[in-house]
């Protein structure tokens, strides 16, 4: 999933999303213990997505994405005046 589809994601639908991504790398693994399948890149595939999920939960916890355009956004008028002041 694509990480501008993960942050239009609900809180309780990136729950959702992270149990079956972690229910899939758990089954995937098992396979592969097995010798049933050889994976390596779909396991890397579904860690990184479990990490996009968690990184974006956390974001939304700290209120990071928010304050970070808030923050450019007062950069950049306070840069413009310095420039007009030389």
């Amino acid at each position: 999933m694509e990480l501008e589809k993960m942050r239009n994601l609900s809180d309780e639908e990136l729950v959702h999303q992270e149990k079956t991504t972690s229910e899939q790398l758990f089954r995937l693994r098992f396979q592969v213990s097995l010798g049933q399948n050889d994976g390596v890149k779909k396991l890397r595939q579904l860690r990184k997505e479990i990490a996009q999920i968690k990184t974006v939960a956390k974001e939304r916890e700290l209120g990071i994405r928010g304050a970070a355009k808030d923050t450019a956004g007062d950069a950049t008028p306070a840069a413009s005046s310095k420039k007009g002041a030389r």
